[in-house]
């Protein structure tokens, strides 16, 4: 089976194109203000109107109100919300909006390995955030993949943290991760995303 891959944190109009025309499964907006990844809905929608189709897109929340998340998608459509959120939230929001559901789990040990999804469509797995992280997320950082060996996922996930071009194609070895998720490692300054390193990574993860 072919790996899916997310590029998330997408910003602006190079680093879009190149996820674009890499065969990017999926791109991602950030709307979390604190991240220097962050847009705005209408920063959002200019880009995904640069190509009609194509990736499926998905916003990036963090504890969003009902207003925070209406007020996107007046701007733009997404197909996928990925939520910072408890599990009941999650489900509310889906409930709401009529949106899929990724919603996102820590994990520093193979205790911390989800057995249930929740209700939520995805699980974004990723490493729990560092002691004093000001923001939420693998903070590219990435855990002990060899934890998950003989895990039973609870349905569809997504592997993300501490990934990129260079360890990406060990990652989906050890784990078989149906979806790989990538940000800060392929920027080649902080926030800002690098084409040639994001046409690396789908490569890599292609070839896995």
């Amino acid at each position: 089976m072919t790996t899916r891959v997310k590029i998330c944190g997408l910003n602006d109009a190079p680093g879009f194109d190149a996820a674009v025309a890499a065969g990017a499964d999926y791109i991602a907006f950030n709307f979390f203000p604190p991240s220097p990844r962050a847009v705005t809905p209408d920063q959002a929608a200019a880009l995904s109107a640069r190509c009609a189709g194509g990736p499926l897109r998905i916003g990036l929340f963090v504890k969003p109100t009902d207003a925070d998340v209406a007020a996107v998608l007046d701007a733009i459509h997404l197909d996928i919300l990925q939520l910072y959120v408890d599990p009941a939230r999650a489900y509310a929001l889906r409930t709401r909006f009529g949106r899929q559901v990724w919603r996102a789990h820590g994990v520093s040990s193979a205790a911390d390995l989800p057995t249930s999804n929740d209700g939520a469509d995805a699980l974004l797995i990723e490493a729990k955030p560092p002691q004093g992280a000001t923001r939420p997320g693998g903070n590219a950082v990435s855990f002990d993949w060899s934890v998950m060996a003989g895990w039973q996922a609870p349905g569809d996930w997504v592997l993300a943290g501490g990934l990129t071009p260079d360890n990406v194609a060990e990652a989906i070895a050890i784990t078989a991760a149906p979806c790989v998720d990538v940000s800060s490692g392929v920027e080649r300054s902080r926030g800002v995303k690098d084409p040639t390193l994001i046409r690396s990574f789908i490569a890599a993860a292609r070839a896995a």
